[in-house]
């Protein structure tokens, strides 16, 4: 017994260093976190001034104003284009068309449209759909600054909301195929259905992170689509053709004179559409550089281009050049040169729009009368002819060193081009391919799942009455024709 307490003292004496180290260790590991700590609250203020130094308030008051600019080709550029076309008891009935999927379609975009788009995962589709637009517009911490993946010197927000004006146009121009016979519902669910099975995928694949035909953002195969030759124009074109092949054709259609009722709306909503045009092209740089001064100076020139030469074609065949044909022509060359208008030079943008008004009127013409298909108002004459032309020309008359976003952003593909090791036509025709097979395919589906369910056209009885009476109750003037 006399032992134990010597053994205690003992356990003591060996215990007490211990408790001792223990403590001075918390002490320095609570040291460590703080250091940590501050590191880390360094280092987020220097990431966060990097940002901020990075955001350009001129760049970001460039792309919001020409998101607004395409907004005004649509409504109500695009409204009044189609609105004027059409037989005047389908004037109301055909420019609420553009006015409701501009709504629907923001609504579904804010929702998870633009995630699905725009976020990786896949070389097909987005898989974040970054629900209403959270850390992209809006996020706890505050407004969001950029995203270094899309753009370094706009908010991220501004950069969504530029492409929600791409997504809105898209279906919005098909409505001109399947205009004077297409019901209200039936357009609704297939602009629904069309944005989440053609719109997004070959969005994500052309311009999203990871796309499979992403030039800059580790695609497989490169296609250079600066404002959206395939992704807006080919997939409305052949999407169009589609609906036009389902739906069959108007009442009365090669056997009665379908002229549109009023040339002057046609007229205005035309100019308007080219006016938008700069902002649809020129926003494209995503900055207000160089860069947007050459989209925008490249667009206009096609557009002149195309505005002569459709005319002329007129001139020459049918013996007068008419107003239709001008402005025909005028929609044409836009179309034509909206994927190349960062990736070539003026001449090679006048070749381009001239040429595209020559093969849109022939289009529009003969092959139209030669398959007797009836798009109401040429959405694939026009958009799907001319898109197809202008993606592939950028790659026939691509200037490597006109868009500086390709030495920085891919110096291997950069130097591929350069020796000769790749042609960018190829990657074009693979980017038609791809768009033309997605967008007949999407929509080929829709069009079945609608016709054997509810129904794709109004009936034979509406169709007379006209859209206005038959699907809104309402009539665009007192005295019908």
């Amino acid at each position: 017994m006399p032992r134990l307490p010597s053994f205690l003292t003992v356990l003591a004496l060996l215990v007490m260093p211990l408790t001792c180290a223990a403590e001075d260790l918390a002490k320095e590991l609570a040291e460590l976190k703080a250091r940590l700590a501050t590191v880390e609250a360094t280092a987020n203020n220097a990431n966060a001034a990097a940002t901020q130094s990075a955001f350009n308030p001129g760049d970001n008051t460039w792309v919001l104003l020409s998101a607004i600019l395409v907004l005004f080709m649509t409504i109500p550029g695009l409204s009044l284009f189609y609105g004027g076309l059409v037989r005047k008891r389908n004037v109301l009935g055909t420019m609420v068309q553009s006015l409701a999927i501009t709504a629907v379609i923001s609504v579904i975009w804010a929702v998870c449209g633009f995630g699905l788009a725009f976020s990786g995962g896949s070389a097909v589709i987005g898989t974040d759909p970054g629900w209403f637009l959270t850390g992209v517009a809006w996020g706890p911490q505050g407004v969001p600054g950029p995203n270094g993946d899309y753009a370094a010197s706009i908010s991220f927000g501004s950069f969504a909301f530029f492409q929600l004006m791409f997504a809105v146009i898209t279906p919005a121009v098909i409505c001109g195929a399947y205009a004077e016979r297409m019901s209200f519902r039936a357009m609704l669910l297939f602009s629904v259905g069309w944005l989440f099975l053609v719109y997004i995928p070959i969005s994500h694949m052309v311009w999203g992170k990871g796309g499979f035909l992403n030039w800059a953002l580790g695609g497989v195969i490169p296609c250079f689509d600066f404002a959206g030759g395939t992704v807006v124009e080919t997939a409305s074109g052949v999407s169009g053709l589609m609906c036009a092949l389902f739906l069959g054709q108007r009442k009365g259609y090669l056997k009665e004179p379908m002229p549109p009722h009023n040339l002057p709306f046609a007229f205005v909503g035309a100019c308007l559409l080219w006016v938008g045009w700069f902002g649809f092209n020129g926003g494209s740089a995503l900055s207000a550089g160089g860069l947007a001064t050459l989209a925008c100076i490249n667009t206009h020139l096609a557009a002149c281009a195309a505005t002569v030469t459709w005319p002329l074609a007129e001139w020459l065949v049918r013996g007068k050049p008419t107003v239709l044909g001008a402005i025909s022509g005028a929609v044409a060359g836009l179309v034509a040169i909206t994927p190349a208008c960062g990736w070539v030079n003026p001449m090679a943008a006048l070749a381009i729009g001239g040429v595209a008004g020559v093969l849109c009127f022939a289009a529009c013409g003969w092959l139209k009368m030669a398959l007797r298909y009836d798009d109401s108002l040429d959405v694939f004459g026009v958009h799907g002819v001319a898109g197809i032309w202008g993606t592939i020309a950028t790659g026939l008359f691509f200037a490597i060193d006109a868009n500086p976003g390709l030495k920085a952003a891919n110096p291997e593909l950069y130097a591929a081009i350069a020796e000769g090791r790749w042609h960018p036509v190829v990657g074009q025709l693979a980017g038609v391919g791809i768009a033309i097979a997605v967008a007949a395919i999407g929509s080929c589906l829709l069009l079945a799942l609608l016709k054997y369910t509810i129904g794709l056209r109004v009936t034979a009885e509406q169709e007379l009455e006209g859209l206005d009476l038959s699907q809104h109750g309402e009539e665009a003037y007192a005295e019908r024709g």
